[in-house]
């Protein structure tokens, strides 16, 4: 019986019950319950058909239900909670019949249609079918088989293995029927059949579906509308043969297979099953959907979409018609049509909006650009403001200047915020400390400049490391506070001595600055110390006060000496050996004592007005600075005025000797430390004690110490001129300010009178070789090791000449002109004789190597590689002598007066020539070895006056006339790339191996450019600059100062770098003051503390 939801619900519901009809129970029997969870795939549904069985369960009603379900499909019953209820207490399992009841089950129907059934028979099917897994479908189909095949009225034994016995009796009447068909209708029936079949998961057999935890496959009942073909054609006949073999049940319009066990027991639709399953699962969703979209009239809401219509697509796409009925076919075109049609809809509606979009970030990016535009060019009025600002402040404020420029270069890194933030880099100051809320009285730095000692006007003194900036300890002393007028460390910085007056008088205190510790206090009983000093040996310590001068013994304390025969002791020194102390007084008044014996040695009073003196460190020289603005620098011994220094501030005070004894510290006005250079190369006159101008010191450098323009208290500088540390009258901050421009890392000497022509570092940047012109058309070549500064030996010639073995008389001249290096490394040296003959010589030995006449000739310039050699003649012939072979080519003739100069570029393959012409000079490019011209360029009207050549051959650079102005040249196009000013006249360029800086030299000292910004980077002071070269490695610049060269380390940072480095410096923020008068800066982001982060 088929019981549906919707026909039969009126007889799931009866009516209640009267008392007395006995009769009014209905009992439901719903067999092969199990299809309601194989054949309904809607939940919903199922769960309303459950709902209206479980009705039985009221009290009022009469209605029985009886459910026979498949033992493997017991469990399903669980996922509805009511029926699990209903079941737990009403279940009966019927279980496997036993060997009677199989026996029964064959016998008794036979035996009540008058038939007999043989008794091996009857014992073989009991047999096979109580050891054979649903079983009793394949009797029931074997007995009626054998019934057929009967002898009379008797089942026999021979009639049952005719249709097959148990397993095969299915499986022969299928094969049978299926052996009947033709062609066509063999394929209809595979299409009927596949239609009756629901497939499972797993394995097909119910045994091993339930082994293996799948779902077995099950029958399917349809109606015959949903058949291929139905009613008609082989369809039909099909339907009648296999029905007919009692193979199909048909029921009206229902269709299904007679017994499950068809699908396990005949091979052949087995294996069609197993060959088609995934395609059968595909179908059964595309039937399901077909009919559920048939019943809501075609609605589109129904049709197929996703990964189901592709399954579907992929499966029966290209199908035969026959495959699918007319509604599934409709189904399936439908939402193929359906789904293309959105993808076209969505195509456009995707296309519309993405020009919509695409519009809209067009204008949006639109705006934003010009919103960009608008904020970048903000932004770079703003920089280019804070540079200028910081430009301005540079000398009176530099603290606020670097500030500035931090900010300007981080609001935006335009070419001015570059230059300023170079420029602040450049500043001196590399380190603040600060240790207490007072002013810093005094200053002393040990011998090796690593020690930095202080004492504040609130008595503190405190040790510092210098180049880590830390606080190594902080003195404590009672006896010792108020100011302090002088601090001062022995020779080997073992013992500091700290001058100070307070309440408990003036006194000496001595420490330990290793460990902190206290040594002793000496007392000074007639005022405030002005001026302290140790002996070389550090064993005796002397102090100067209103009345004495003291010497004690360090080690115990001792007086060993007082001396008060000076009426206005001031600065006080030992001798070179320690057995002599010296003061000076402001007035220049001079007392020389013994130390051992007590005497005075020398006691000189002065006719000079003076307002402060100061003693050299070894005591044989002493300054005093006059009203008038100058400095009288004199001998001790004899009071001779060995010089005498023009721009010393007027109303100096604080004026000291470093530790080099040739440099003159003088703090000037304002925030302002003048460092004077006492020492010349001029021999002064040995009158005594007169206002005679012997000789004329320099001002090395003027440095602002940048203490808020309330001036300098105290100044300190380092033993090597290095480090200069200054304090400030009015805030407690020291400063440490590093002179490194001011200095190269060595020197190498030249001698009186010579003036240098040539120079070149070694390929390895470890050898400097240089070339010096002497009086009389000799000269000299030397080389020298980059790293130590010291000349290399030269066997040959250890006077540093290359003599010419055998000179003749007939040789009037003979001079270097040229050094170069040979492909080997080896130095080489070019001498001309007689403006004639030249020589290549080795530079190192001396011996000689080629020579040749090349008649009348200027200079000469060695190739990079050292094989050639370029020689200008007198009147305007440029040759190359190619050294190996002898060769001598001319290469270019020139066409106005004569040729200035020729440089090589790099790899030698092309020749700059500078023409002397009445208009102006001219510079060509040649090929090196052919002597074509390349290109002609033409830099002006002036003279030209030095030419340069990039390391990539690229760019050339040019100095003309008096004006200071720099030109750079594309050497391949001939064009004018970029010109600034350098502020005077230009001797000499040379650009470094990374080509992005061009050092200029001029009289005032070197300037160092940046190509990319043409702002200045950095300025090396030197007392003249006659050539300018770097070294391969681009870290060491070569200048020629007169006679001597002045190696300096070269460390030019790149903006970003030099900006962490003015941070490090200046450790500070801008004040809410200094935001206040510079409203640019107020941006977060651009100063300082954010750079730190």
């Amino acid at each position: 019986m088929c019981i549906t939801n919707s026909r039969h619900a009126p007889l799931l519901t009866p009516a209640p019950a009267r008392d007395n009809d006995a009769e009014a129970d209905t009992f439901v029997i719903v067999d092969q319950f199990e299809e309601v969870f194989t054949l309904c795939h809607d939940a919903a549904e199922r769960a309303r058909f459950i709902d209206l069985l479980l009705t039985a369960r009221r009290p009022e009603n009469r209605l029985r239900v009886l459910l026979a379900v498949r033992g493997d499909f017991y469990g399903r019953c669980a996922e509805h909670r009511d029926l699990a209820d209903a079941l737990r207490d009403a279940n009966l399992l019927a279980g496997a019949m036993s060997r009677a009841e199989l026996r029964d089950a064959i016998v008794k129907p036979a035996a009540a249609a008058g038939l007999t059934v043989e008794r091996a028979l009857t014992a073989r099917l009991v047999k096979e079918v109580a050891d054979a897994p649903g079983g009793l479908p394949l009797l029931s189909h074997a007995l009626l088989e054998t019934w057929r095949r009967r002898r009379g009225k008797t089942l026999t034994m021979a009639g049952y293995e005719a249709v097959g016995c148990l397993d095969g009796a299915i499986a022969k009447t299928a094969e049978d029927v299926y052996g009947r068909f033709t062609e066509g209708q063999a394929t209809a029936a595979r299409r009927v059949l596949l239609r009756l079949v629901a497939p499972g998961w797993g394995s097909p057999s119910l045994s091993e579906a339930e082994g293996e935890g799948g779902v077995p496959d099950t029958r399917r009942p349809v109606q015959r509308g949903e058949l291929p073909g139905s009613g008609q054609g082989d369809t039909a006949t099909v339907v009648e043969a296999l029905a007919g073999a009692r193979l199909l049940t048909l029921d009206g319009e229902r269709v299904e297979m007679a017994h499950e066990a068809l699908i396990t027991a005949w091979p052949r639709l087995r294996g069609w099953i197993e060959a088609d399953r995934e395609r059968l699962r595909v179908h059964r969703n595309l039937t399901e959907a077909a009919h559920a979209w048939q019943q809501l009239g075609r609605e589109k809401g129904a049709l197929s979409r996703g990964s189901r219509l592709a399954a579907a697509r992929e499966h029966f796409g290209g199908a035969p018609r026959e495959d699918l009925t007319d509604v599934e076919h409709a189904f399936l075109d439908a939402s193929r049509d359906h789904e293309r049609k959105g993808r076209r809809r969505y195509r456009l509606v995707l296309t519309a909006v993405t020009a919509a979009l695409c519009l809209a970030l067009v204008a949006a990016g639109l705006a934003v650009r010009q919103w960009q535009r608008a904020v970048t060019a903000q932004h770079m009025a703003q920089s280019r403001q804070l540079a200028a600002q910081s430009g301005a402040l540079l000398d009176s404020d530099p603290d606020l200047a670097a500030l500035l420029a931090v900010h300007a270069y981080r609001t935006s890194p335009t070419r001015e915020a570059t230059a300023a933030v170079y420029a602040a880099a450049a500043l001196p100051l590399r380190k603040r400390l600060t240790g207490g809320t007072r002013p810093v009285d005094s200053l002393a730095l040990s011998p090796d400049g690593r020690t930095l000692a202080t004492h504040s006007t609130d008595g503190g003194t405190r040790i510092w490391d210098l180049p880590a900036g830390r606080l190594r300890h902080t003195l404590s002393d009672h006896d010792s506070g108020g100011g302090s007028q002088a601090a001062v460390f022995s020779r080997d910085g073992g013992t500091l001595a700290v001058a100070t007056s307070g309440g408990s008088g003036a006194r000496v205190t001595l420490w330990d600055p290793a460990s902190g510790r206290k040594i002793r206090s000496l007392a000074v009983p007639d005022g405030a110390v002005r001026g302290m000093a140790f002996s070389p040996d550090g064993r005796s310590v002397a102090a100067s006060s209103p009345t004495a001068v003291r010497v004690w013994d360090v080690a115990t304390g001792r007086t060993r000496r007082g001396f008060t025969d000076h009426p206005d002791p001031r600065s006080v020194a030992f001798g070179p050996d320690g057995r002599t102390v010296v003061a000076a007084g402001a007035d220049g008044g001079l007392r020389v004592w013994d130390v051992t014996t007590g005497r005075t040695r020398i006691s000189r009073d002065s006719r000079t007005e003076g307002d402060e003196a100061a003693l050299g460190p070894d005591g044989l020289t002493y300054a005093v600075v006059r009203g008038d603005g100058s400095a009288q620098v004199r001998e001790t011994a004899t009071g001779t005025v060995r010089r005498t220094i023009k721009d010393v501030p007027v109303g100096s005070h604080g004026v000291a000797f470093a530790p080099d004894g040739r440099t003159l510290v003088v703090p000037g006005p304002g925030d302002t430390v003048r460092l004077l250079d006492t020492d010349t190369d001029t021999d002064t006159d040995t009158d005594t004690d007169t206002d005679t101008d012997t000789g004329a010191g320099t001002a090395r450098t003027t440095v602002s110490a940048g203490h808020h323009g309330r001036g300098v208290m105290s100044v300190a500088l380092s033993a090597d001129g290095r480090t200069l540390v200054t304090s400030g009258n009015s805030d407690p901050t020291v400063r440490v300010h590093h002179l490194s421009a001011d200095h190269p890392r060595t020197t190498l000497p030249g001698r009186s009178g010579t003036y240098l022509t040539d120079m070149q570092f070694g390929p390895d940047s470890r050898t400097v070789t240089t070339v010096r012109q002497e009086p009389l058309g000799r000269g000299s070549v030397q080389l020298w090791d980059a790293r130590t500064g010291e000349a290399e030996a030269t066997p040959a010639a250890p006077d540093t000449d290359l003599p010419l073995r055998g000179r003749q008389p007939s040789v009037t001249d003979s001079r270097p002109v040229a050094v170069g290096f040979s492909p080997t490394g080896r130095a080489l040296a070019a001498r001309v004789i007689n403006r004639r003959v030249i020589e290549i010589r080795d530079a190192s030995t001396g011996s000689l190597r080629r020579s040749r006449d090349v008649g009348a000739m200027s200079t000469a310039v060695f190739s990079p590689d050292g094989t050639r050699l370029a020689v200008v003649g007198e009147k305007g012939a440029v040759r190359i002598w190619h050294l190996s072979s002898g060769e001598l080519r001319t290469v270019h003739t020139s066409h106005g007066q004569s040729v200035r100069t020729v440089a090589f570029t790099p790899d030698g393959r092309t020749l700059a020539v500078v023409d002397i012409e009445a208009g102006g000079d001219r510079i060509t490019l040649l090929d090196s070895a052919t002597g074509r011209t390349q290109r002609t360029i033409d830099p002006g009207p002036r003279s030209l006056l030095t030419l340069a050549v990039s390391p990539d051959g690229h760019t050339l650079a040019t100095a003309s006339g008096n004006s200071g102005r720099v030109k750079t040249w594309d050497a391949r196009t001939g064009q004018l790339e970029g010109a600034f000013t350098v502020g005077a006249q230009v001797s000499s360029l040379a650009f470094s191996p990374d080509t992005r800086t061009l050092a200029a030299g001029t009289v005032g000292g070197v300037q160092l450019w940046d190509l990319a910004t043409r702002q200045s980077r950095v300025t090396l002071s030197s007392p003249s600059s006659a050539e300018v070269a770097f070294s391969p490695d681009g870290r060491t610049l070569a200048i020629g100062m007169g006679g001597s060269v002045g190696l300096w380390n070269v460390d030019l940072p790149d903006p970003a770098r030099a900006v962490r480095a003015i941070c490090e410096a200046v450790d500070r923020a801008l004040t809410p003051a200094e935001q206040g008068r510079y409203p640019d800066a107020r941006s977060t982001g651009t100063g300082c503390q954010e750079a730190a982060r």
